[in-house]
């Protein structure tokens, strides 16, 4: 088995096994998942607060809030999934590849972070 193979499917064994942690316990109340160490410390929340709630909320079907909870979350999950797509298919998909993983993409995407990041203290999102 190449490493290639080999780690496709370490990690869909792990993202399998995260799914049904997340499942099974709700990170709103259970102990097992760390608080985000940045909004305890400075009271600001990073682009990332709330995520293991939303994938809590999506688990459950619940969209609305898992968008609440974190709504780049939300609409990056479709587009981490492309990307890993994308990855796992770079031979056929060449030129996709060489755009998606460009600096011009790559910084747009950082940048769209920060934004969301900004906008969600800013507009008590």
């Amino acid at each position: 088995m190449n490493k290639r193979r080999a780690l496709i499917i370490i990690t869909a064994v792990v993202a399998i096994v995260a799914a049904i942690v997340y499942f099974y316990f709700d990170p709103s109340s259970s102990r097992l998942f760390p608080r985000c160490l940045f909004l305890e410390t400075t009271g600001v929340k990073c682009p990332g607060c709330g995520s293991q709630r939303a994938v809590h909320a999506l688990l459950h079907g619940q969209v609305g809030a898992a968008w609440h909870y974190n709504a780049m979350l939300v609409v990056g999950i479709p587009l981490i999934v492309f990307y890993l797509l994308v990855s796992v298919m770079q031979e056929r998909w060449q030129r996709l590849y060489r755009v998606l993983f460009s600096r011009v993409v790559l910084l747009s995407l950082v940048g769209l972070i920060l934004l969301w990041w900004v906008l969600r203290n800013v507009i008590d999102m």
